[in-house]
């Protein structure tokens, strides 16, 4: 915790209040969240369809709003947004504690991911901005304090729970709140906005134009779908077979896995960036780390293939630990890396707006693979080969990195200044 404070201290203020307002803003999301689908099937009483449908209008607006935020961002500034997301989770927080009616439900899943889509750029390019040409430890430090929100959030949330779940809203609407006072009065103005437009860039349609024209960046977004379905898995094929080999005992399990995956990212963050910086070249740690995070699955393929009965429950739980803390370091190594990159390939220029983009193609490559994931997983579960899933996993990972590698040596990592991969606006102008 020294070195992260030290590292904290060494950046701006307005750095540190992101990194600050990171944790408190994960922290209420995860002391709420896990819980809420039992809320509403247990508590309200809601139809399996009813919980499906609140839980997925959050996930929907946040993921397809992402542009929009960035957008945003972009034309009015980097405060504005973040104030007014905060501002829009803590209603849709305090509503989904104390309304009833799917309606309202509803709306106040929509208020919460909308609030998401439009923090979530404007933070990083703010962030990105704050930190100068120091921008990979910036995003490394800044990943702490998610991962360490992240792993307080749900032990403060059973907690609170066990008094109320409109216990556990209030609070969380409350911290969002704060967030919003606080940012309102110390968050510097002076990033994004008028200040960093240009002509070409004047309207929402050039934005977007300029973006969609970055043929490097798309093919990096691209390249980068496959660590976000690895990362996922935390959230899907892992607690599935904790499930299916473990039974009563698999929520246990199951928790210790996100503590695991979070305790690895918040421990280890550091020194995982320094040591990969001294031994690669950014994009030869991307490389690196995306193949680090298939072969995390590998324990998984060894364990279900030499069984034809299934690994005993110890033998499944100790690969189940050792993929997911594998998966987080090499998940540790890649975020900086991959979130200085994205502003590297924007030229500096319209960075919430490449970030809204980002997120978005991200999100939309979350739902496919994980529809992908599920149905193998069921495919592979009947004709007990379940090895193929993790197989699979692996190969997508080791398929992340050679697609960054044949991006790195066409030329399409470098700043834009370069011309080793062409923009669409640059071929336009050569024609």
């Amino acid at each position: 915790m020294i070195a992260v404070w030290r590292a904290t201290r060494s950046f701006p203020p307005a750095a540190r209040l992101l990194m600050a307002n990171q944790f408190a803003i994960n922290l209420a999301f995860y002391m709420l969240m896990p819980y809420l689908a039992a809320h509403l099937a247990g508590d309200l009483g809601l139809a399996a369809w009813a919980v499906g449908l609140v839980l997925g209008v959050r996930n929907l607006s946040q993921q397809g709003l992402f542009l929009l935020g960035g957008t945003l961002a972009d034309r009015y500034g980097y405060k504005a947004p973040i104030i007014a997301g905060c501002l829009l989770r803590t209603g849709g927080f305090a509503l989904l504690g104390w309304v009833e009616a799917l309606p309202a439900l509803v709306a106040a899943s929509a208020a919460t991911g909308l609030a998401g889509a439009l923090f979530n750029p404007a933070v990083r390019a703010y962030l990105a901005a704050e930190s100068g040409d120091r921008r990979v430890e910036g995003f490394a430090t800044f990943n702490v304090y998610y991962q360490a929100g992240m792993l307080a959030g749900p032990p403060v949330g059973l907690a609170l729970l066990a008094a109320d779940f409109r216990l556990v809203c209030t609070v969380a609407a409350g911290i969002f709140a704060a967030l919003t006072v606080l940012q309102w009065r110390t968050l510097p103005s002076g990033h994004g906005g008028q200040r960093r437009r240009s002509p070409d860039t004047d309207g929402v349609s050039a934005q977007w134009r300029q973006v969609a024209g970055n043929r490097p960046f798309l093919l990096f977004s691209a390249a980068m779908i496959g660590s976000y379905v690895l990362n996922f898995q935390v959230y899907l094929a892992l607690p599935l077979a904790a499930e299916a080999a473990l039974g009563d005992t698999a929520s246990g399990v199951t928790s210790m896995l996100f503590v695991v995956s979070a305790g690895v990212a918040v421990a280890g963050q550091l020194r995982l960036t320094a040591w990969a910086r001294r031994r690669w070249r950014p994009e030869q740690a991307l490389v690196g780390g995306l193949a680090a995070m298939g072969v995390a699955f590998v324990p998984l393929v060894l364990v279900t293939a030499a069984s034809g009965t299934g690994p005993s429950p110890a033998v499944l739980t100790s690969a189940l630990v050792v993929a997911v803390a594998g998966l987080a370091a090499a998940g540790a190594v890649v975020y900086p890396l991959e979130m200085d990159t994205v502003v590297v390939l924007s030229g500096n220029r319209l960075v919430a707006t490449h970030y809204g983009l980002y997120n978005t193609v991200s999100g939309l490559g979350i739902t496919l693979g994980n529809l992908a994931t599920g149905a193998l997983w069921d495919v592979t579960g009947r004709h007990h080969v379940l090895w193929l899933t993790w197989f699979t996993l692996t190969t997508i990972g080791l398929g992340g990195a050679a697609a960054v590698a044949a991006l790195a040596r066409a030329g399409c990592l470098a700043p834009p200044v370069t011309t080793g991969c062409l923009r669409a606006s640059e071929v336009s102008g050569r024609a």
